[in-house]
Parts: structure tokens; sequence; C-alpha cells
């Protein structure tokens, strides 16, 4: 136990001090490593091997791919897309936020960038027409966090990697689909409530010109998503090479078919790209060589013995890892908690009969909520940029899509076929 204290304590201290967190991993990695008399060869090793994976390289592609469609136009024809379905109705542009996010998360698979770009557009659209302020950024924030869960989801991704590459990122993305939809259209619904009840405008109806040249225009962007599920499923692509040629497609819809972005943006674009690249593949590296030093103390066994000696009811467990990772959203980063958590919870979920792909749900969507939460919700905290709202008017109204949310976690944790229904008929791999 002092082992894991020394290593999980200078995690902990080097945090709360502001160092960032993958530093924070490498550094409580090294000091457990030489507590417990393990060469610093092996831990150096480790960040090297962290990120040597040809399955990662899905990452950087979907990254540049989602940049390219969101400073390219396509946030503004989702967003038109979207008020075919919905714009007419009391509330309407409040679901036309949910369903643009919908759509969009199906290119950039991430929720930041969905924000950003929904959000630029919506915001002050929602305003403009009565809606306030709080309530506009409430909407679009909870609205993005689909995007942790329908492919190409970026964390998919990463639950792939921290659980040893043994769970398929296919099989991932299509057990996200039903949990991801169910979750708009839980948002959309405390939509609806919330604008009947406050008398919130109605949208005005598309003609059906419009309509017709609207989804002409939007179609391009949405190829897209069939490009990665399509080529997944049917065997054409790897995950990692749908993201190529998805990336590939993006820039030649964006350039030569769009052509609202200018030739001379492109250098800063992927300048941005590699950045987040950079970031993140740093803290995969040093996660791998704070998860090699767990393995060794034998943490992930020791807390399989503590939650096991708790209750051998999977579901009594499954609710006591949520409220965990609930807290622990609020306190750090998705993308960490997941390199972190998976090592050390995922033994436990197994040895009670929970599928591992149905767990990555459970924990993408914890974690998800986790970034609308503060002190570190970076989702929350671009919304309230981009709405120009203090985030305490945002936590004082939230509550009822705090609610909405969780309720949507515990039927995707307690009903198993949300995740594990679309991936067993289709048989990915």
């Amino acid at each position: 136990m002092i082992d894991v204290a020394i290593l999980l304590g200078t995690f902990v201290l080097l945090c709360m001090i502001g160092m960032p967190v993958a530093y924070t991993l490498g550094l409580a990695a090294i000091l457990g490593a030489l507590w417990i008399d393990v060469p610093l060869e092996a831990v150096m090793i480790q960040v090297s091997s962290g990120v040597n994976s040809f399955s990662l390289l899905a990452i950087p592609f979907f990254v540049l791919a989602g940049a390219i469609m969101a400073e390219g136009g396509m946030a503004v024809r989702l967003v038109n897309l979207a008020r075919i379905f919905v714009g007419a109705v009391r509330g309407g542009l409040a679901l036309v936020n949910v369903i643009a996010s919908t759509f969009f998360s199906g290119v950039s698979g991430s929720s930041v960038a969905d924000t950003a770009s929904i959000g630029s557009v919506l915001i002050p659209q929602m305003v403009k027409q009565g809606y306030p302020k709080v309530f506009a950024t409430n909407v679009t924030i909870c609205g993005s966090v689909q995007a942790v869960l329908i492919p190409p989801s970026h964390n998919a991704v990463l639950y792939s990697l921290a659980a040893g590459g043994t769970i398929s990122v296919a099989q991932l993305f299509l057990a996200g689909v039903l949990p991801g939809l169910l979750f708009g259209a839980c948002v959309m619904g405390l939509c609806l409530v919330l604008s009947y009840r406050r008398g919130y405008p109605k949208g005005e109806a598309v003609t059906l010109r419009q309509a017709g040249r609207i989804a002409l225009d939007a179609i391009w962007g949405l190829v897209t998503v069939v490009i990665i599920l399509g080529g997944i499923l049917s065997g054409v692509f790897t995950p990692t090479e749908s993201a190529a040629v998805a990336c590939l497609y993006a820039f030649c819809v964006t350039m030569f078919v769009y052509r609202d972005y200018r030739w001379r943006d492109l250098p800063g674009l992927v300048h941005r790209t590699l950045k987040t690249v950079a970031m993140v593949m740093t803290l995969i590296a040093m996660a791998s060589s704070f998860g090699y030093v767990m393995a060794l103390m034998q943490l992930p066994a020791t807390l399989t013995s503590f939650f096991l000696g708790i209750s051998d009811n999977k579901y009594v467990i499954l609710m006591l890892i949520n409220f965990m990772l609930l807290v622990l959203g609020c306190l750090m980063d998705m993308a960490p908690l997941i390199l972190i958590c998976t090592p050390i919870l995922l033994p436990v979920v197994v040895k009670l009969g929970v599928d591992p792909v149905h767990f990555g749900m459970i924990m993408l969507l914890n974690l998800g909520i986790g970034l609308l939460t503060p002190p570190v919700g970076s989702v929350l905290f671009v919304g309230c940029a981009i709405g120009k709202v203090k985030m305490e008017e945002v936590m004082r109204t939230i509550w009822p899509f705090y609610g909405v949310m969780f309720a949507v976690l515990m039927l995707v944790t307690f009903v198993p076929a949300l995740s594990l229904w679309f991936p067993g008929i289709v048989g990915a791999r």
C-alpha cells in the first residue's frame, strides 16, 4: 500500500500545484519506479511503446478532418439541415442546436469542436430570437456531449488503447450509436418541455424548395460519416484507414466544393491540429508508463479485491464506479482519466461479467458529463466563452440538463443492449 500511496500521492500533489497532467503522470511513474527498484530504462521503453501503435494514427486524422469541416463551413450547413426537421416548432431553434450537434458529432468526434462550431453559429441566433443566453449555452454544451459516443469519437480510440488494444475500435464506434442518439433525444425532450413552459419562440418553417437546396448543400459533409462507418462495416477500411480517407475527403469538399475556406489559412489550421495531437500523444505516452508502474504495484488486482469485498453484485459495483467516475470527471479532463482508470477498472467489471464494450460506453458517458462540470470542464469553459456568460450563471440553471444526462447514464449502465445490440447485429470485429 505504501507503493501505491507514493505513486498516487505524487500524482495528486503535482496536479494540485498546477503541473500539466502529462508531466505529472511521467514524474509520478519515475518516482514510483525508483521506489520499487524498477530500472528507469523500463519506464522509458513504456513511454516509447505507448505511442508505437498503428491504431493511434486514427486520432490525428480524425482531429484534422474535424478541424477542416468545422472551419470550412460544415457547421453552418448542418445547422440549416437541422432546421428542415424541427425549425418550426416552439423551441425549434434549441432542437436545431441539438440535432446539428448530432450531425456534427459524426464528423468531428470532439465535444469541444462541436461546442465551438455549433455554438458560434447558433448561440447568437438563439439570443436574437429571444432565448436567454444561459439557456442557449446550456443547450449547446449539453448537446455536444453526444460527440464522446457517436463515431468517430476520439475518446473511443483512447479507451481501446487503454484497454491494451483488446477491444475493437469498430465495435466501440458502433456501440456508441444508440446511446448517443438516445442522449440527443432526451436533451431534445427537455428542451421541448422547457420551451413550452417558458414560452420560448417558434421558428420559421422551411419551404420544400429551400429544404431540397439545403439538403443538397449539406449532403457533401454528411458523406464523411458514410465513409467512416460504411468503410469500417464493409471491411474496405480499418478505422485508421477510414480516418485518413475521411481527412482527404473533408479537404476536397471544403476547398473545392464549399470553397468557404482560404488556402492561406490552411497552414494555421494544420499548426493548431499538430499542437492538439502533440498534447494528446504526450499524454498517451506518459500514461502508458504510469499504467506500467501501476500494474507492477498490482493496483488493478488490489482494487478488484476491494470492490468484490464490498459486493459481488455487478449492478452495485457499476453504481459505485459511476459515482466515482462522476466525481473524478469534475477534477480531471477526460483523456487522462480514460488512460488512467481503464486499466484499473476494466479488470474489476470483467471479473463481474460486464462486457468491455458496454463498460466503454459507461465510462465515456460518465466522463463526457464531466466535461460540463467545474473546475476543469473544458466544454463548459468553451461554451461560456462563446455564449459570453459567466460560469456561475450556467451552473445555476443547468441542473435539469444534469438530471436528464444522469437518467441516460443509468439507462446505458443497466440496459447493456443499448450498447451491444448494434455491434451484435452487424458483427463488427
